[in-house]
């Protein structure tokens, strides 16, 4: 039977700029920084990184795969797990997303979900596009 309980968020976003664009401005902490949120994060299997997100605090988070210009998988918070998938489209990058783990009967995880698909599709996604793309 289907966990009901737990849902996720799913988010395609067209960035003009190549996957290594891409892909760095998902791993490189100054890029992460301009788009979404200071943190020590690496593309590196097991590396342990600490996400510093307004009205959360330190987010504690951990890479689970790291496949460069496709695929990065990280922890965030002790729950939710991000999945990031890159593809090539043309000249630029189909990039995937899939905020997984939400628990809907928990208060603050529901209230998470029923904001930041919203704001994943209209404010972050978007600012990671034009940080890719302005490094072109």
């Amino acid at each position: 039977m289907p966990d009901t309980r737990h849902a996720s968020i799913s988010v395609d976003q067209f960035i003009p700029a190549p996957p290594a664009k891409v892909w760095d401005a998902l791993t490189k902490p100054e890029l992460l920084a301009r788009w979404w949120a200071p943190g020590d994060v690496s593309a590196v299997v097991g590396h342990r990184f600490h996400l510093q997100m307004p009205g959360w605090g330190s987010v504690p988070c951990e890479v689970l795969e790291a496949e460069p210009y496709e695929r990065l998988v990280y922890t965030f918070n002790t729950t939710w797990t991000l999945t990031w998938r890159l593809v090539v489209e043309g000249k630029g990058t189909r990039l995937l997303l899939e905020h997984s783990g939400f628990d809907l009967d928990d208060k603050r995880d529901r209230a998470a979900f029923e904001r930041m698909g919203k704001g994943w599709q209209g404010t972050v996604l978007p600012r990671l596009a034009e940080v890719a793309a302005a490094e072109g």
